[in-house]
């Protein structure tokens, strides 16, 4: 027999979950990726270098590196510490110069030149994950492969009660299971741009937000 208890837990997040997606719609309106980019190869390169950098920072670096580089195959011929050197700024440099020029490699040789349009062959690339397949899949495609996870929406799902993991797989597929799938992609943009503006780590402004009387506030004793 189904677990009746736990049918009744899902309705009741599915129907927080559409409340909270209403109110995030009316607040953010136009949701958008806060990476600048021009094409799908752009936001791909911006998307590895935001690992555990702030979107602002890496907005300042791509530019340069993208006049430098602005296609696979000429990424994929760079020189790592040329690379290296341009996007010093962003943290673990080293590291991500090695991703995005393997990145650049992957996807000249296996598929010449062009972004796969799948999340199991986006994930082939050196560099590249569910997040950041996700993010390029939902914000350049329109392709919804899933929820996009970042520090952001793990730490305001688990405050809205949405889920309890602390696993960005787990809670993906806890987001997976009470959003509707048109709502995937910009549900995630649009907690991103609360989490800067109002669900402030360690500063929430909660008197200002507009998903307060949704927000069993989980983890947190006081109003702000």
């Amino acid at each position: 027999m189904p677990d009746s208890t736990a049918d009744s837990a899902l309705a009741e997040r599915k129907k927080q979950a559409r409340k909270i997606v209403t109110a995030l719609k009316m607040t953010y309106p136009n949701a958008e990726c806060a990476l600048q980019h021009d094409n799908a190869f752009q936001l791909l390169a911006a998307t590895i270098l935001s690992a555990q950098c702030t979107d602002e920072r890496v907005n300042m670096v791509t530019p340069a590196l993208f006049e430098k580089y602005p296609t696979p195959d000429k990424l994929a011929k760079a020189k790592q510490p040329s690379v290296e050197k341009l996007i010093q700024s962003c943290g673990f440099f080293r590291s991500k110069a090695t991703n995005l020029i393997g990145m650049a490699k992957g996807l000249v040789n296996d598929f010449d030149g062009e972004l796969p349009r799948t999340l199991e062959e986006l994930v082939t690339l050196p560099g590249v994950g569910r997040k950041t397949a996700n993010v390029v899949l939902g914000t350049v495609y329109g392709i919804a492969s899933g929820v996009v996870v970042d520090t952001h929406v793990k730490r305001i799902c688990n405050l809205l009660g949405l889920t309890e993991s602390s696993n960005p797989e787990i809670i993906e597929r806890d987001l997976m299971a009470i959003l509707p799938k048109k709502e995937w992609v910009d549900f995630s943009h649009r907690l991103i741009h609360h989490g800067r503006q109002i669900c402030i780590a360690r500063r929430p402004k909660c008197f200002e937000c507009p998903l307060l009387k949704h927000c069993p506030r989980v983890g947190l004793t006081t109003l702000e």
